[in-house]
């Protein structure tokens, strides 16, 4: 996990391997998040593929310090 907060747009919206880039953790570590309700993701409408808005991305890593 970075210590310095990630600086994106709240309204943002990032996919898995850029929000893993961000909080600088394992994709898996990511999965285990999600399925565990620690952060919440979005889904786009057109292909399924889950997506992270800045704002959530945020919050997850103000509650880990």
């Amino acid at each position: 996990m970075v210590t310095l907060e990630p600086n994106i747009p709240n309204d943002g919206r990032y996919s898995i391997a850029e929000t893993c880039e961000h909080l600088g953790v394992h994709r898996n570590s990511l999965r285990n998040y999600t399925d565990s309700g620690l952060i919440k993701c979005g889904f786009r409408r057109v292909n399924m593929k889950k997506f992270y808005t800045g704002s959530e991305i945020k919050r997850f890593w103000k509650s880990t310090y």
